[in-house]
């Protein structure tokens, strides 16, 4: 017996995008790959540059969602580090430039502002008032204006989607629901942004990608603080299936982080990439795990009450079996998503270099690109036959 004869549940197809900088131009290039494939999202989610990978396919002012988010990918290039160079070197001296000068289009440094000497002391001691932090991100607030249309991302929400009274005609969506993932620093708890149940802009794009250890600042929403989501879970699952849990889930995930490396790291730099790595890898197994357990439950539960329907019970017990009657008919409907496939783009390095991430070269943005979008299609190609 499958586990969606339970109930008529929707099965939702869902993309998982996950953060890591400059490295999120190879998810452009597996979108790249899924739009000519013709596959169509009910849910994209994402966190840190995943989360902008993901507003701008949702909110895309293109009607294709991959020319638009390629174009955002090529204006975040810089053209100062030589082509030439192997991709370690290039790694450094890209990440280099971007430390000393941000991107026009992403970061600036707090050192272009007037007060730059104070700001940059500021940085390292708490006797002035000024930002404790060294890159502010409103140069990608103002990028994500020209690539992104809010207004198609709330247009559900505006609709009263939840409500009871729309008609299916009204409810039908002009872009998948969009949820980003950030950190609360007070509280180390994860904060989501569901286009379905609030209004998104671009500040809350902008609280998902504050990464510390690089220097970014945090995003003030309300009375929260909020850092980048990939402190608590660079792939946001888990965050989807709370927010969606009625419908059972068909899963896409790309993930940046290697999982597996069979060279031990041979120096510092790499052991700080390889503990990167592993940090921020996906680790979603056990929600797929826990999953199969919860769908093989709701399998015997169902067996369990048509066998009990199908018996003469006792007067006595009939208000008995009807208290377990409402409490299986809530957990058949409000069970928590059963992942029902599950389908991971892996990015592969012949190179290990701790500076990755915060290459915008041209040469490595067209890198990365081009092998996501190679290795979605093998990743496609693979899932036809199986």
């Amino acid at each position: 017996m499958q586990i969606r004869d339970i109930t008529t549940t929707q099965v939702e197809t869902v993309l998982v995008l996950q953060g890591g900088g400059s490295l999120g131009a190879y998810e452009c290039g597996v979108y790249k790959a899924f739009e000519r494939h013709g596959i169509e999202f009910d849910i994209i989610a994402g966190t840190s540059i995943g989360a902008v990978n993901a507003a701008i396919i949702v909110g895309s002012r293109d009607k294709s969602s991959a020319n638009t988010l390629e174009k955002f990918w090529y204006s975040l290039a810089e053209h100062i580090t030589p082509s030439f160079f192997v991709d370690n070197i290039r790694s450094i001296f890209s990440s280099m430039v971007a430390s000393l000068y941000g991107n026009k289009n992403v970061f600036e440094p707090i050192w272009v502002y007037p007060a730059s000497l104070f700001n940059f002391y500021s940085v390292f001691s708490n006797y002035t008032r000024m930002p404790p932090h060294l890159y502010d991100a409103k140069p990608l607030q103002d990028t994500l204006t020209k690539f992104v249309d809010f207004d198609k991302i709330n247009e559900q929400y505006r609709k009263g989607v939840t409500s009871a009274s729309i008609s299916a005609e009204e409810s039908k969506r002009v872009a998948p629901r969009l949820i980003m993932t950030s950190t609360d620093i007070q509280r180390s708890e994860s904060v989501t942004f569901d286009s379905d149940h609030m209004e998104v802009d671009a500040a809350h794009v902008i609280a998902c990608t504050g990464f510390p250890f690089y220097g970014l600042a945090w995003t003030r929403i309300d009375d929260l603080y909020l850092w980048d989501g990939s402190l608590l879970s660079n792939t946001p699952l888990r965050e989807v299936i709370d927010v969606s849990p009625k419908n059972h889930k068909r899963v896409y995930i790309v993930n940046l982080f290697p999982k597996n490396q069979r060279e031990l790291p041979s120096n510092m730099f790499d052991i700080w990439h390889r503990a990167r790595d592993i940090i921020h890898t996906d680790k979603t197994d056990h929600n797929i795990r826990m999953s199969k357990v919860i769908s093989r439950y709701l399998t015997v539960m169902r067996q369990m009450h048509d066998l009990l329907n199908n018996v003469n019970i006792d007067e006595s017990m009939k208000d008995i079996l009807f208290e377990i009657e409402k409490e299986y008919h809530k957990l058949a409907t409000q069970r928590g998503a059963i992942i029902e496939e599950i389908t991971k783009i892996e990015r592969e390095e012949d190179v290990h270099y701790i500076f990755e991430d915060a290459d915008f070269s041209i040469a490595t943005i067209q890198k990365l690109i081009k092998q996501g979008e190679e290795d979605a299609e093998t990743a496609l190609q693979q899932k036809k036959k199986s």
